[in-house]
């Protein structure tokens, strides 16, 4: 996206040990300053509409003086985000995740319609990628400390007690009272590989519905959908950030009436005995996943590209382009490392580039 500002949901970390909030925050700012200088010669040719929410900046852009109902509009879809983050999130204790947490366990938890499809979605997903994505793997990321954002190394012990709490297969269904009951103590779930992909969904429908066509809408960089085209373009540009290099693009991809999910470790890691452990897992071997800086999905859905985008890390370009056989209405972008800070770029399916 040529004039995509650049905000980060996704935190710094130092050789280690994870970075401060403070400093945390020090770096996000100097990344989005960056991003305004660049902008600042720009001519203004858009508008933009922003909210925090699922701990990312989620973004509208629409062409400047197209539509005149495109402030309210524009609010109206960031509250269907806020109102998805208190239904969706892991950490708020009100949320209907939280409740199927704190009592899937022990006995089914009836949720929303809502929510029971966005899981059932997840558990097809999960069957379709051979269990590379499993929103049950969240006592995985616990155990790494990824969840408190202090890494550290588990003892083989506590990797296989939390592997064993992993599978969205053991979870069982009743689909009359939309009610959900979890595999055993231990097992919780998490959407954060998939949810703000899910709400950009949810949040589209509401642009789309008060007649806005041209629109590019972003969850903190990594999730993207876009309609229509923004103008003098038959689509939106967006960049496909360098994960080694600050501040640097590898490719520009074009995007229209599709959406776009990016899954990757190049910032959020520990160092332990000489080792880099990057904070995607493997849900199937309870193990950071590696020789992979990120994975960039294309695909109809955000839902979907956001869910993939995490599949596909886990599996490697080998069974993703195998999943892309039967799919050919994806397009996949890998960057995998190299010699020094250089990558190597693998594209499969329909990319665009």
């Amino acid at each position: 996206m040529s004039n995509e500002r650049l905000t980060s949901n996704r935190r710094a970390f130092l050789r280690g040990q994870f970075l401060s909030p403070d400093v945390q925050r020090e770096k996000e700012e100097e990344l989005a300053e960056i991003e305004r200088k660049r902008l600042a010669d720009m001519p203004v040719q858009y508008m933009e509409y922003s909210r925090k929410a699922m701990a990312a900046d989620f973004v509208i852009f629409t062409n400047a003086g197209e539509y005149e109902n495109a402030f309210d509009t524009a609010v109206d879809a960031l509250d269907e985000v806020s109102r998805l983050e208190k239904v969706l999130s892991y950490f708020l204790p009100e949320s209907e995740i939280s409740r199927i947490n704190e009592d899937g366990p022990y006995y089914p938890v009836s949720v929303s319609p809502e929510v029971y499809a966005l899981l059932r979605q997840c558990h097809a997903l999960y069957e379709a990628t051979d269990g590379a994505f499993d929103v049950t793997a969240t006592a995985l990321w616990e155990v790494w400390g990824f969840m408190q954002r202090q890494g550290r190394v588990p003892t083989e012990e506590e990797r296989l007690h939390a592997l064993a709490c992993v599978s969205s297969g053991k979870i069982e269904w009743d689909d009359a009272d939309c009610a959900v009951k979890l595999g055993g103590e231990g097992m919780k779930i998490s959407l954060g590989s998939i949810g703000k992909g899910y709400a950009l969904d949810v949040a589209t429908l509401v642009l789309e519905a008060a007649g806005m066509s041209d629109f590019l809408f972003h969850g903190g960089l990594s999730s993207v959908t876009a309609r229509g085209a923004r103008r003098g373009r038959e689509d939106w540009l967006v960049g496909l950030h360098h994960p080694l290099k600050k501040g640097e693009r590898i490719m520009e991809i074009p995007l229209k009436n599709r959406s776009l999910g990016t899954s990757g470790s190049a910032t959020q890691y520990f160092w332990a005995n000489g080792k880099r452990y990057g904070h995607v897992l493997d849900p199937r071997t309870g193990f950071p996943c590696t020789n992979i800086l990120s994975a960039t999905v294309l695909a109809p859905t955000a839902t979907e590209a956001d869910a993939l985008a995490t599949a596909f890390y886990v599996m490697g370009p080998d069974e993703a382009r195998a999943f892309c056989e039967k799919r050919p209405e994806l397009g996949v972008i890998f960057v995998l490392p190299a010699a020094g800070t250089n990558v190597k770029i693998v594209k499969m399916g329909e990319t665009g580039v």
